[in-house]
């Protein structure tokens, strides 16, 4: 990612579906102006999903998302196709691509409905327009109610009214959450702990602390940067007490013991866990870490994929926390990326990463497909406080 642009988790995530051959390469080369997907005659050119971030006017900052055509056969075709259907709980809107020389099939009509129980807002779009020679496409059906888009990619014909349609349908307000910015004021001053480790990315901070730097700054307030370390020294040197102090969870111990209790504490984990997730969710999960039992599985899920340390978070840290709190024999699993996991059931607990690198759609997924399984969730930070006994205090700055 460039200094310049926009992290993935806060973009627009478009997706397209459809069959084999119905041209949503070419769509996305046509949109994206763009010659970036690999377009072909040869059914099933695209195997995986491919995710495109990119900047297109007049959208902005999105995500578009190439797909396999959900006719692919053979058992190769059946894992395409899963991985295709997989990318729903991350679109925020969906474009269902068909062949205006086919027509729509029963498939289409299936995905739509799927579209609908999702709440996943979605354009039909008919293309090869080009090529036809009655212009009348027969649309009648219960499930069509969502706006149609009649296009040639190859001619370009009917993109700019395709992209005013996406801008129609984007959901009010869609991944512009707030971090820090509610919790605060114009001219006060926020303390934020950043620890730099041989775990911390050279020459540059993780993604999260940017992030709530830049809402603390967007808000008109002051923000204060310190180490673990320098903290007791920092606190000395300052005139008034900050409005809130943001600390890295794997400090939490150290943070608190050092933050009078009556100045505000959270952690960057914790916030992000509001503002892409569930918090009341996820601190729900926090219960089921006292039933924990000899033998359980737990699963530790992160969004993204990075180089592990000796003393990772998520592979070294947070394990062995959990062993040392409950004093039971437990066995840990572990995904990153865009991978989660089938078999949720088999885990006792899931925890999970800050979700800075997903979009909100793709985290609250995740959440509900714990939910209907009954499998707790906790996402890291709110472990660590749960852990070091001070969950109540950095809950304090919110309405939970």
């Amino acid at each position: 990612m460039s200094l310049n642009s926009s992290p993935q988790g806060v973009r627009v995530h478009i997706g397209l579906f459809g069959k084999r051959n119905a041209g949503k390469s070419s769509i996305i080369n046509a949109i994206s102006n763009q010659e970036i997907s690999i377009v072909s005659d040869v059914a099933g050119t695209t195997t995986d999903p491919v995710f495109r971030p990119m900047e297109i006017l007049p959208i902005g900052p999105c995500v578009l998302i190439d797909t396999a055509g959900l006719d692919d056969i053979g058992n190769l075709g059946e894992l395409r196709v899963n991985k295709s259907l997989d990318v729903l709980s991350k679109t925020d809107i969906a474009l269902l691509v068909v062949d205006s020389l086919v027509g729509l099939s029963e498939d289409d009509f299936a995905l739509i409905k799927t579209f609908k129980s999702k709440n996943i807002p979605h354009i039909l779009v008919l293309n090869k327009i080009d090529s036809l020679n009655d212009k009348s496409v027969n649309l009648k059906h219960e499930y069509i109610t969502c706006p149609v888009v009649f296009l040639s990619a190859k001619n370009k014909t009917g993109i700019e009214i395709l992209k005013k349609e996406i801008i129609n349908i984007l959901p009010k307000g869609l991944n512009e959450f707030k971090l820090v910015s509610d919790l605060i004021n114009p001219n006060e001053f926020i303390l934020l702990v950043i620890p730099i480790d041989k775990a911390a990315p050279k020459g540059r901070l993780i993604l999260p602390q940017q992030q709530v730097i830049r809402d603390v700054l967007d808000s008109g307030c002051n923000a204060i940067i310190t180490k673990e370390d320098n903290l007791n020294e920092t606190l000395s040197n300052l005139k008034s007490k900050p409005k809130l102090v943001i600390t890295d969870s794997q400090v939490f111990k150290k943070v608190s013991e050092s933050i009078p209790n009556d100045i505000p504490l959270t952690s960057f984990s914790i916030l992000f866990a509001r503002a892409k997730g569930d918090l009341k969710a996820l601190i729900d999960g926090c219960s089921a870490i006292n039933n924990l039992k000899d033998g359980d599985k737990i699963l530790i899920a992160e969004g993204c994929t990075h180089h592990r340390q000796d003393d990772d978070i998520g592979t070294f840290k947070i394990p062995n926390m959990l062993k040392t709190k409950t004093n039971k024999n437990l066995f840990f699993d572990f995904t990153s990326g865009v991978s989660f996991s089938n078999n949720l059931s088999d885990y006792s607990l899931v925890v999970h990463c800050g979700a800075c690198m997903m979009n909100r759609n793709a985290m609250l997924s995740r959440i509900q497909s714990c939910r209907e399984l009954d499998v707790p969730i906790v996402n890291y930070g709110v472990l660590m406080a749960y852990a070091n006994n001070i969950l109540d205090r950095t809950l304090e700055p919110f309405n939970v």
